[in-house]
């Protein structure tokens, strides 16, 4: 059953993946060449030399970007159909859709949305190449917090719905929630790197691409996987309430 459920998930990313890169080409790759043509002006004026370029841009942009969007949408779409089989029938009474649509959403609340409040996608041009460790490791930092602080409110809601009921237990673990993740951004330390004369316009637009693009990945997911899974956990009750065929 999971195995079957795996290789759905793995399909849904694959759809996924391809709308991903389809929204990424046409609207992100003018934003990053728009970024490395001021890089490129910058280090012309400090004179510095231009660094050789390994792989082409065209490469980038067109296959480079295909397989890394769909290795990592497939990948995706596996942990999700994974974390359907373990939350599905265990949290809520939700249906197939209804449970992969509510998975998808808190997944990018969690993984995409908050991390991003704090640390935000940046072009090329943007940030110091000496700092790109400590940056990394506070992006993940973020991530691995804000996970677990989701799973700590599913928790306290399951906890309080006893008492005060599954809406009302909700809204008090959704407040939780954000209090924590609240405190988590202001204590954790700013990076501002943007040079001055950066364009703010490129700057604001490829950040909301950035988010447009996880926001189409967790849509279909949530939307494909859903759909996929309803049909399978139909055909399997099918199966369950079936009457045995009597021999005589």
């Amino acid at each position: 059953m999971v195995g079957n459920l795996l290789l759905r998930g793995m399909l849904a990313g694959l759809i996924a993946g391809i709308l991903v890169f389809a929204f990424a080409h046409i609207f992100g790759e003018p934003l990053v060449d728009a970024a490395i043509a001021f890089e490129e002006a910058s280090a012309q004026a400090a004179g510095e030399a231009a660094e050789p370029e390994i792989v082409s841009r065209a490469t980038q942009a067109g296959l480079g970007l295909f397989t890394g969007v769909m290795a990592y949408s497939i990948a995706v779409g596996g942990l999700f159909a994974l974390a359907f089989a373990f939350v599905h029938g265990r949290v809520s009474n939700l249906s197939a859709r209804g449970t992969s649509a509510v998975i998808a959403l808190a997944a990018f609340v969690a993984i995409v949305l908050v991390p991003a409040i704090k640390y935000p996608a940046n072009p090329p041009a943007v940030g110091n190449a000496d700092t790109i460790g400590v940056r990394t490791e506070l992006f993940f930092l973020m991530i691995v917090v804000s996970l677990a602080a989701l799973i700590a409110a599913v928790a306290l809601s399951r906890r309080l719905s006893e008492r005060f009921g599954p809406w009302n237990s909700a809204i008090i673990a959704g407040v939780a929630y954000l209090v924590f993740i609240g405190l988590v951004l202001y204590l954790l330390p700013p990076i501002n790197e943007v040079p001055e004369n950066f364009s703010a316009m490129v700057l604001w637009r490829f950040r909301t691409t950035t988010l447009a693009m996880h926001a189409v990945l967790w849509a279909t997911l949530g939307l494909a996987f859903g759909a996929l899974a309803e049909k399978r956990l139909a055909v399997k009750d099918g199966q369950r309430s079936r009457p045995a065929r009597a021999f005589y």
